[in-house]
């Protein structure tokens, strides 16, 4: 086994401080969009015992009026993906033109899309339990021909 120079100590050393650094700096003023030298806050938090614990989706509307579940399934777009770019979506509804393709794209002979919706379903929650109750509320809606 040879001998670490004087250099490569020194280069190991900074590298090392370097990484603890930007890890401390991650901690105190990051995200969970710094990870991993950011906190992970996802894991790490959790929402007050009765608060309404939200349950995304996205749904359809198609041109003989069916409501349409546009899942991972019906779409290849992942919930995840969508609840990361809600803030977009509602920004610019337009944007569930690819929800709406991608669905078209998956079912060929189904009928149009003419309407893509983000639903969030809240669900009651009382002392840490569900209550069996829920509301749902639109966040966002593209209608066709708008």
């Amino acid at each position: 086994m040879e001998t670490l120079t004087t250099r490569g100590r020194a280069a190991r050393l900074a590298a090392t401080a370097l990484g603890l650094a930007v890890l401390l700096a991650g901690t105190i003023w990051g995200t969970d969009d710094h990870f991993p030298f950011g906190p992970f806050r996802m894991y790490s938090t959790s929402n007050p015992p009765n608060a309404p614990a939200p349950d995304t989706r996205v749904e359809g509307v198609d041109s003989t009026g069916a409501v349409v579940d546009l899942g991972e399934r019906a779409t290849g777009i992942r919930r995840a993906e969508i609840e990361g770019q809600q803030d977009r979506y509602a920004a610019d509804p337009e944007l569930l033109t690819e929800v709406a393709d991608a669905y078209a794209e998956r079912h060929p002979g189904a009928a149009e899309l003419v309407e893509v919706r983000i639903v969030i379903r809240w669900h009651g929650i009382r002392d840490g339990r569900p209550t069996g109750r829920w509301t749902d509320e639109t966040v966002v809606a593209w209608r066709a021909g708008r």
